[in-house]
């Protein structure tokens, strides 16, 4: 097949997308999902077979995942599956992996295939209690005895796990949790900002740095950098939860503020309408014992003035109500502003020091590759040069272009992701200022609407009684 013939491959973005398009809808429906985009926190199914990968990588979005096709690739190393704790089917055959290892997070797991790779020992499986099909033929595993020991033992291990009924209910919390604090992260719009995953993302789609990281100092630099980078996104992770939590307490606040006003003054409204309700019903016993037509009259006007006394008093009522809740709304969107714009201003730093400190790693790494690139033209390497370092070393324009092109994609995932943040926590904030707004409108006219609709009842019931008694 053609495919052998390639390099070895990292999972990238653009496989990623080229592997969803594929197995994705055809058609205008196609057509559709490709302009809206496809989240991959939605993705269930994902087919990576056949694309000579190397190594296992960019994965960790996909957590709703429950198949993954990962066969006939050259892949040497379990790793990087640990947020997909919903697998369910997993095929890694036709590869060149050594050690099971990386699989303890996929608890849900039922079907394994480590068919035809290079195993010689099989463990690291206790923790896939739920695992019925193990396909493990074609191994470095010396003799079939001790593969039918080793598969025995894993067998009654894993029914003896999948008896236990409190290992399974601590499995079920456990991914609960783990839902739940993924859930608490993108609520406060910092989710994988925890780690290294901003890091590791600014290499996703960079070739050049690939090869830059093959030259010599350069595996120091690059640990260095990954360590303060992780540093100041741990900072704006921890401030990301703190400010949420400050948030959810003062929407709550606000929110019991309204609706304890909204109570007081309902109550009120409610008092006065009672006592005018029970007043009323006694004024019609009384006025349907009068005979006089002039003096029945005089009680209904009496009555219809009543009642657009009570409309008044109701509506100031009302009216009272909305300027309080007003002053509330006012008070509330001010103070969330305030704290938004904090937060937003304390992140735009933080994101500020990533940008200087990969400006300060593109100089070092800048002066590394000219160095390297005039012990090269002196002949005075010591270690041998790796193919890929050599197609960067041919000559100082050629390198600098390769650091500069690196560093143009680190900057990008940077802004991308302090844009992100930003742009998400913006629209939560006017969403959340708009729907009050919209709730306190459709509030106030429900019940102006209802005050009139009563006393329009009450009229109209005095001048039934009024026409009643001229006929």
């Amino acid at each position: 097949m053609n495919w052998q013939q390639d390099e070895p491959k990292v999972i990238d973005e653009e496989m990623l997308k080229q592997a969803i398009e594929e197995q994705g809808p055809q058609g205008q429906a196609g057509d559709i999902s490709k302009k809206e985009g496809v989240q991959y926190e939605d993705v269930l199914q994902l087919r990576l077979d056949y694309r000579n990968i190397l190594k296992i990588y960019h994965l960790w979005h996909f957590t709703s995942l429950t198949k993954l096709q990962l066969d006939n690739n050259v892949i040497e190393r379990i790793e990087g599956l640990k947020n997909l704790t919903n697998l369910v089917w997993l095929d890694l055959s036709f590869n060149n992996i050594q050690v099971i290892e990386g699989l303890n997070s996929l608890v849900k797991l039922k079907d394994l295939s480590l068919f035809n790779n290079r195993i010689s020992v099989i463990e690291n499986l206790d923790s896939l209690r739920d695992l019925h099909v193990l396909s493990f033929g074609n191994n470095a595993i010396a003799q079939l005895e001790n593969r039918e020991t080793a598969y025995t033992k894993y067998k009654y291990a894993i029914e003896g796990m999948q008896e236990n009924e409190l290992q399974e209910q601590q499995a079920i919390e456990a991914q609960k949790i783990s839902n739940e604090e993924l859930q608490l992260h993108k609520d406060a719009f910092v989710e994988f900002l925890n780690g290294p995953q901003l890091y590791d993302s600014m290499f996703d789609e960079d070739p050049d740095g690939e090869k830059l990281a093959l030259l010599p100092g350069m595996e120091e630099l690059l640990e260095s950098f990954k360590s303060k980078m992780e540093a100041l996104c741990v900072q704006i992770f921890d401030a990301g939860l703190t400010q949420h939590a400050q948030r959810t307490a003062e929407v709550e606040s606000f929110f019991s503020c309204s609706h304890e006003a909204v109570a007081d003054n309902r109550q009120k409204a409610a008092q006065i309408a009672a006592d005018f309700e029970s007043s009323r019903r006694q004024k019609i016993l009384e006025m349907q014992q009068i005979t006089d037509v002039e003096l029945l009259e005089d009680h209904i006007s009496l009555c219809q003035e009543q009642a657009s006394q009570l409309s008044e008093t109701l509506l100031s009522l009302e009216l009272q109500l909305v300027d309080q809740l007003e002053d509330i709304f006012k008070d509330f969107e001010r103070s969330i502003s305030d704290m938004v714009g904090g937060f937003i201003e304390y992140v735009q730093g933080i994101f500020a020091q990533c940008r200087d400190l990969e400006n300060q790693h593109h100089e070092q790494q800048l002066e590394i590759a000219l160095a390297t690139l005039e012990k090269v033209v002196k002949n005075e390497l010591e270690e041998e040069i790796p193919d890929d370092m050599a197609m960067l070393l041919v000559d100082k324009d050629t390198v600098t272009n390769a650091v500069s092109a690196s560093h143009d994609i680190h900057l990008l995932k940077i802004d991308n992701r302090e844009d992100e943040l930003l742009t998400r926590i913006n629209s939560w904030m006017s969403g959340l200022l708009k729907s009050i707004h919209d709730e306190e409108v459709k509030r106030n006219r429900k019940r102006t609407s209802e005050i009139r609709n009563y006393v329009s009842y009450v009229k109209d019931e005095l001048e039934d009684m009024r026409l009643s008694e001229h006929h």
